[in-house]
């Protein structure tokens, strides 16, 4: 099977398994964060972008916050794909690795990506989390889990923990103050600091309208 052939496949594995999910962790999130990806690799030396598409496509095929917070899940499950479909061992456990580092743990929690395969992943994933798109994401899930949409007496945490982050339950619009907000500074490659730049202050403007709204000043 070539390259191409098991990408392919991948992609419409994951489309399967995840069209129409309701959390933004959907196939549509997938896809943002695939083209995100081949879009940083353009500007990108000495890739294996195999590695870097097969890992975008694969990276939330079982995230850890819908499997009991077993940030495993998903690498497993993508290893193991990989390796049916005749993909070499250490292509599939370069995947897991990625797929098993890769996300956010905490403000204070600093788990650097190994690989620059891993660094584009990472940034690709973190970009669909900021701007436009970011904000409907982060209310779907709010929603999705039951939470607040906002609520002044629940301050924002800056968790120094993995286990502390992954155990929080605040409002969505905490959210932005915990974990998206601090996205743009941890960017990994050029490009994708670029685009977080830009995101990020679109992001800060409706947080700016969304608190004289909620004060009945605006």
């Amino acid at each position: 099977m070539t390259k191409e052939e098991v990408i392919s496949k991948t992609a419409e594995y994951v489309n399967q398994k995840l069209l129409g999910e309701s959390s933004g962790h959907d196939w549509w999130h997938i896809l943002r964060v695939w083209n995100n990806a081949k879009h940083i690799l353009k500007a990108e030396t000495g890739v294996d972008s195999f590695v870097v598409e097969l890992a975008a496509l694969l990276h939330d095929i079982a995230d850890w916050k819908f499997n009991g917070g077993d940030e495993t899940a998903g690498a497993v499950i993508a290893r193991d794909w990989l390796l049916e479909l005749g993909v070499e061992q250490k292509v599939a456990d370069h995947v897991y690795k990625i797929i098993a580092t890769s996300s956010f743990k905490g403000a204070a929690v600093d788990i650097p990506m190994e690989t620059l395969e891993g660094k584009i992943v990472q940034d690709a994933d973190r970009l669909d989390a900021l701007g436009a798109v970011g904000i409907g994401r982060t209310f779907a899930y709010g929603g999705n889990r039951g939470r607040e949409m906002y609520n002044p007496e629940v301050k924002p945490q800056l968790h120094d923990s993995a286990q502390k982050y992954m155990m929080n339950t605040s409002p969505t619009i905490n959210h932005f103050y915990e974990k998206l907000l601090l996205l743009a500074d941890r960017m990994n490659t050029k490009t994708a600091r670029k685009i977080a730049k830009h995101r990020h202050k679109y992001m800060e403007v409706f947080l700016d309208e969304f608190f004289k709204e909620w004060n009945g000043t605006a």
